[in-house]
Formats: structure tokens, sequence, C-alpha cells
């Protein structure tokens, strides 16, 4: 490892918590200041709410896959520590960052269960902060630790999906 070689990814705080932040947010807005409802109070909600609880168990399904794949390759799971090898198995052939597209999965699956209107208002801003503040860290990282072998898997590999 050169000196200036990042020893890890740099993210301070576990990604889900950026989901449950802006579902945190969502309930303050619709319980303190104006309840937004993705469906009126005349219509019925079981529909939606079915949606929903299947898309929080697809999310979840996603994310255990992720973290199967990365327990076998025995690489760190949190983003702030040190991966010792590049995942390139399972969900990892589909999506380079399946854990969070499941945590997003699941998070739009809430909104639904909910009818919270704010959480899909706020959905963008989840995902830019978790852009931001955690995949572009990674990125920074994976692209220094394994060089070439995470460009080309980049080139084979999308982000999401």
């Amino acid at each position: 490892m050169s000196e200036t070689q990042i020893r890890n990814p740099g993210v301070r705080f576990p990604p889900p918590s950026l989901f449950l932040a802006g579902l945190l947010v969502a309930w303050l807005l619709e319980s303190r200041v104006r309840r937004f409802r993705l469906v009126g109070v005349d219509a019925s909600t079981a529909p939606i709410e079915t949606a929903g609880a299947m898309l929080i168990v697809l999310g979840v399904l996603v994310m255990f896959w992720g973290v199967v794949a990365f327990l076998r390759a025995r690489t760190a799971i949190l983003p702030m520590r040190a991966a010792s090898s590049l995942v390139e198995t399972g969900p990892y052939r589909i999506s380079r960052n399946p854990m969070y597209t499941g945590m997003a999965i699941a998070y739009l699956g809430a909104m639904l269960v909910l009818n919270w209107g704010w959480a899909l208002v706020l959905f963008p801003v989840v995902i830019v902060a978790l852009r931001r503040l955690v995949i572009d860290r990674e990125e920074r990282y994976l692209h220094d630790a394994f060089g070439d072998e995470y460009v080309a898997y980049c080139r084979r590999v999308r982000r999401w999906i």
C-alpha cells in the first residue's frame, strides 16, 4: 500500500441510517406539519399497502443477497472498513450497489404501506445524500484499492440496476 492510498471508504455512519432519517423526517412532516397521503381518505389503501409489503420483502431479500455475497467473499460489509476483495458474484453481477438498491426498494415499500406522500418527496434527497456521502466515497476507495480490476467491473456492471 502506498502512502497516498486510501485505507477505507471514509464513510462514518451506517448507510441504512440515511433511509431511516428520510422516513423519520417524513413522519415528522406527516404528523407535525401536514398529512400528505398518496391515496386519499375515501379510497381503500389496501392495494398500496399490499404492494408496499411486497416491496419491503423484495428489498430485504435483495439486501440479504448482497450481504451473503460479501460474507462468502470474506470482505468487509460495513463501508467504514477496508475491503479485502472486490465482490463480483451474486447480485454484484447485476448491480454495483445491490444492498443500497434493496434499501431503496424497502424504503419505497414503507412509503406505500404508511401512505406517506412526504416520504416520496424526500426519496430523491435520500438518494442524492447516499450518492454523495457514501457511494462516491466507496467508488473512489475501490478504484484506489483495486485499480484496473475495478474500472473493468464498472464497465460491465451498472451502479444501480
